[in-house]
């Protein structure tokens, strides 16, 4: 029978300093991982948020930011594989995008 940390992956946090969503629009990153959690506020009818960790191209320090964006939730759900990507974030009306 196999011990649990034999398979089992641990839980943990995306390192990175924190920085604001609207602080780095429009900038290409690399999107290193993504993490989706459940929300314990239910703002707009979205249950998740992620948190997102990135670096600025040509530098090696993690970030993280954290959304309830449902468009992001959404691209990190579905490209996940895909990671790490060169993406930017951009605000279109009243949501935000990878592009």
């Amino acid at each position: 029978m196999k011990r649990f940390s034999e398979f089992a992956e641990p839980a943990t946090p995306l390192d990175g300093a924190k920085k604001k969503l609207d602080d780095i629009l429009n900038r290409d990153l690399i999107i290193c991982d993504c993490k989706i959690t459940e929300s314990k506020y239910n703002e707009n009818g979205c249950k998740e948020y992620a948190i997102i960790q990135f670096k600025e191209q040509g530098k090696d320090e993690l970030f993280v930011v954290f959304t309830g964006s449902k468009v992001l939730i959404d691209q990190c759900y579905k490209n996940k594989d895909m990671m790490p990507f060169i993406a930017t974030i951009k605000k279109i009306n009243k949501y935000y995008t990878f592009n």
